[in-house]
């Protein structure tokens, strides 16, 4: 299993036969290199989204054009990208997809949703999400934009993940002192990847506290763009 990171909540994981483009955000990601958009695109098989905000969901209609593969996400969403020439999937909460092998589950987020990068002003565009994705002997939650929230603890017992994808650079999200906390609290990780930070200077610029927080027997793998972590 290979994931990359994007910047900011784009990630790309290789699971099974899958290649699953997570919140890809490339037009006007100052994280991101954008030269390199094909590299990070080859092969993929899948877009998924948390929710429908510009900073993770703005490309996803011309790349499932592009590309000629599905946006999975949460149902309202879907029909509005049907709208701007996406091929879909539509979900809920609860519900589970088998992608190549994969077996990705929709969980809750506590966050906003709308579309906020058209013309026209905000429009309501369901609820913000997670998932849950299980394949090769591992199960990576990646966490969505949230704050802490108590159905953390049945998501943890019930699904057990061993890699925690967390959203930590405050002001939006968890900080980093809160999502340390959660994986604490919550969750059995082996090894946690944080995201949606550096990307402006409103948010964490560095992981010390996350790694402070964290306790023995967690692995903070801290991305660098583009460059694979192997598990």
């Amino acid at each position: 299993m290979q994931i990359t990171w994007l910047g900011h909540s784009g990630f790309r994981i290789e699971i099974e036969s899958a290649v699953l483009l997570i919140d890809p955000w490339f037009t006007g990601n100052p994280m991101f290199p954008a030269a390199r958009q094909d590299e990070a695109t080859k092969e993929a098989t899948h877009i998924l989204l948390t929710h429908a905000h510009g900073d993770h969901a703005a490309d996803a209609a011309g790349l499932s054009a592009d590309l000629g593969i599905p946006v999975a996400c949460i149902h309202e969403v879907s029909h509005w990208l049907n709208t701007q020439g996406a091929q879909t999937i539509g979900f809920g909460k609860g519900g589970t997809l088998s992608l190549g092998g994969a077996k990705v589950t929709m969980v809750n987020a506590v966050h906003t949703a709308s579309i906020d990068f058209k013309a026209g002003g905000l429009m309501p565009a369901g609820s913000a999400a997670g998932f849950m994705i299980a394949g090769e002997g591992h199960t990576i939650y990646v966490s969505g934009d949230t704050d802490i929230m108590a159905d953390m603890a049945w998501m943890g017992e019930l699904h057990q993940p061993d890699i925690g994808i967390l959203s930590c650079g405050g002001h939006y999200t968890m900080d980093m002192e809160r999502a340390a906390w959660a994986a604490r609290k919550y969750f059995s990780f082996r090894w946690v990847i944080p995201c949606h930070y550096k990307t402006f200077p409103l948010l964490a610029q560095d992981t010390g506290a996350l790694r402070a927080g964290l306790p023995p027997g967690i692995t903070l793998l801290e991305p660098e763009v583009l460059e694979p972590i192997r598990l």
